[in-house]
């Protein structure tokens, strides 16, 4: 039955609440953030704010862990973020 088990997959900066339940075969996208007892059954994408049983996406968190509103800045250090096929990345900056 060993061979039945897939490894999961934690990236860097994800935020794991306690008593979470997170399924084997599964992804948490870096700097994550997953609610406390909440049940992960499918591959968090980075910066999705989990929560519930099923886990489900209620929004978004910055690098530094801080909610994003609607207009996607990070209110702690006013870092920018878009949404490109439905996945956060932090807006480039030119200089």
């Amino acid at each position: 039955r060993k061979s039945e088990f897939e490894s999961t997959l934690i990236r860097q900066g994800a935020t794991i609440g306690a008593n979470a339940t997170i399924l084997c075969g599964i992804e948490i996208g870096a700097f994550a953030m997953v609610g406390a007892g909440s049940v992960v059954t499918r591959t968090v994408h980075p910066h999705a704010l989990m929560a519930g049983n099923p886990a489900r996406q209620i929004g978004w968190v910055g690098q530094s862990g801080e909610t994003l509103d609607s207009d996607l800045v990070c209110p702690r250090t006013g870092e920018k973020y878009i949404i490109e096929n439905g996945i956060l990345c932090r807006e480039e900056v030119d200089e």
